[in-house]
């Protein structure tokens, strides 16, 4: 029996989960308030609440679980890409729990974990996993790429954000609209209510499969400053439009090149992960995909979409039967790529 503590501190969620022979038994995540009157994460804030939250969190996950700390295999931790800080309590815990225990510890690539919450199970029964090889859109405040996942090891990045990420031009924009932080969600409910074709916005055309939204970011704000020369009542009287406009596009801009990549690649497995795969507007864009060409979509439960601790466990649960195994003396790492 293999049983794996992940810890997940990469940015303003301190969360634990135990997964037990690649089941899911537990899946805690303590939010971080403080940081909505900001408009954006307070990295020193972020990491002095993780050193609040990491202990009771993680009782709280072993507990839910039914599992003694004695009781491990290993622990698996994120050891980046995030914030240093907030990394840094987390690698420092799982170490210190690690050499305690006498069990071995086990490094995550955050954005690897994304990926591969695609495969934690629910249930025994639980079998509805993509298959290999699958294209993978990861989408998220701060990657917007497009990876080709041949194992659980084996992963390529063929395409990427060469600016702005699509989670960070939603955020942006409902920033300057005085949407509040995070502004991805009330775009999306926003965008429910309004006529997605009532502003164009500047929509990018990029070689291969990479993606540019500065551009299209750029095209917003002009659109705002123009149009409040004429009326200073013009985001409130077209909230619900501009909302509906920028989703649209984003995700006209997203799909383009994903589509592009199933197409030359010849691959009909496709799933999407990352925070932005909770937007309901890309959710309805696979479905939409899904029946208009053959495609097998996969789609995370919300919960897996924005950081969890379970997508670590999962990783780490992968790893451990390669025994992936990590130094005592590894150290966090702020950026990455897979």
């Amino acid at each position: 029996m293999i049983t794996i503590l992940g810890i997940e501190s990469s940015c303003d969620d301190t969360a634990a989960a135990v997964i037990q022979d690649g089941v899911l038994l537990s899946n805690i995540i303590s939010s971080q308030k403080v940081h909505e009157s900001y408009g954006g994460v307070v990295p020193e804030l972020a990491s002095r609440a993780h050193q609040q939250n990491i202990i009771p969190v993680v009782d709280q996950a072993l507990k839910k679980a039914g599992v003694n700390k004695e009781d491990l295999t290993a622990i698996a931790f994120t050891r980046g890409p995030g914030l240093m800080g907030s990394l840094l309590v987390g690698t420092s815990f799982a170490k210190g729990l690690s050499s305690a225990l006498d069990i071995p510890m086990i490094d995550v690539n955050h954005l690897h974990a994304h990926v591969l919450a695609h495969f934690i199970k629910e249930s025994k029964n639980d079998n509805n996993q993509p298959q290999f090889p699958f294209l993978c859109l990861l989408v998220s405040g701060g990657n917007s790429q497009i990876i080709l996942v041949k194992s659980y090891a084996d992963m390529e990045i063929i395409g990427q954000t060469i600016d702005d990420a699509a989670g960070e031009a939603f955020d942006k924009c409902a920033k300057v609209m005085g949407l509040g932080y995070p502004g991805g969600p009330v775009v999306d409910r926003l965008a429910k209510e309004g006529d997605a074709d009532k502003f164009k916005l500047n929509k990018p055309h990029m070689p291969g499969y990479d993606y540019s939204f500065s551009g299209l970011k750029t095209s917003f704000l002009y659109l705002l400053r123009d149009e409040l020369k004429k009326d200073s009542k013009f985001i409130d009287k077209n909230k619900a439009h501009l909302c509906a406009s920028l989703q649209a596009t984003i995700i006209d801009v997203l799909m383009e090149q994903l589509r592009k990549a199933a197409k030359d690649l010849a691959i009909k497995e496709v799933a999407v992960a990352g925070g932005v795969s909770a937007n309901s507007g890309l959710r309805s864009a696979f479905e939409d995909h899904a029946k208009r060409y053959g495609w097998k979509i996969h789609i995370p439960p919300f919960g897996y979409t924005t950081d969890n601790a379970a997508m670590i466990a999962m990783t780490g649960y992968f790893k451990y039967q390669d025994k992936e195994f990590c130094a005592m003396d590894a150290a966090p790492f702020s950026r990455v790529i897979i």
